[in-house]
């Protein structure tokens, strides 16, 4: 690993010595880890930021204050239509885009 100043120059070379190289099972499988809770670390920000509980946020979607922290922490993975329910719940949508 090449580091300048702590500066990290090739981030693909840490991934892949802790998780496998890309396409590899252990890395997707890291990789999803990563995004549930990207996903989790967004819903919270959000909710807090309209100072709502989890509670609150789970009444507004119909599910129970458990799933909702269980989200939060990225022990699981939202389906996109509970990330539609959520959003409309915050005020706000979900935008696709092509990249």
């Amino acid at each position: 690993m090449q580091t300048n100043n702590h500066k990290l120059e090739n981030y693909d070379l840490v991934l892949d010595a802790k998780f496998g190289k890309k396409g590899t099972a252990s890395r997707a499988e890291a990789e999803e880890r990563a995004y549930a809770f990207f996903t989790g670390q967004m819903i919270e920000d959000v909710r807090k930021n309209a100072h709502l509980t989890q509670q609150e946020l789970a009444e507004r979607i119909g599910t129970n204050k458990s799933y909702i922290s269980r989200m939060e922490h990225g022990l699981i993975d939202p389906k996109v239509s509970t990330l539609y329910r959520i959003a409309s719940a915050l005020g706000m949508t979900i935008e696709l885009k092509p990249l």
